[in-house]
């Protein structure tokens, strides 16, 4: 990527970008746009596509309400509270 590439793409953006700025920019992008270029020659056919990266499935547990902690020592730790309830500032008026 050159400073015109750069300019044109901040353009396009609508980005306010100085003369420096472009520079270092494109030196960015072509790093990036590089390390894009090795990986896509990475040989990749013979891989089975994953839709997550971990086959583990996830533990179910049964559905029950819990406490756990301490109610009225995790109340004490709030700014402000009031019959078991914390009180926060209101922010739709």
């Amino acid at each position: 990527m050159n400073q015109k590439d750069i300019e044109k793409i901040a353009h396009l953006a609508r980005l306010d970008v100085s003369e420096q700025e472009c520079v270092s920019y494109a030196e960015d992008l072509s790093r990036i746009l590089g390390l894009i270029e090795q990986m896509n020659a990475i040989a990749t056919e013979h891989v089975a596509p994953m839709a997550q990266p971990e086959t583990t499935a996830l533990r179910f547990r049964e559905d029950a309400v819990t406490m756990n902690g301490d109610p009225d020592r995790l109340l004490a730790l709030a700014p402000a509270c009031a019959h078991g309830l914390y009180l926060v500032p209101r922010v739709i008026e």
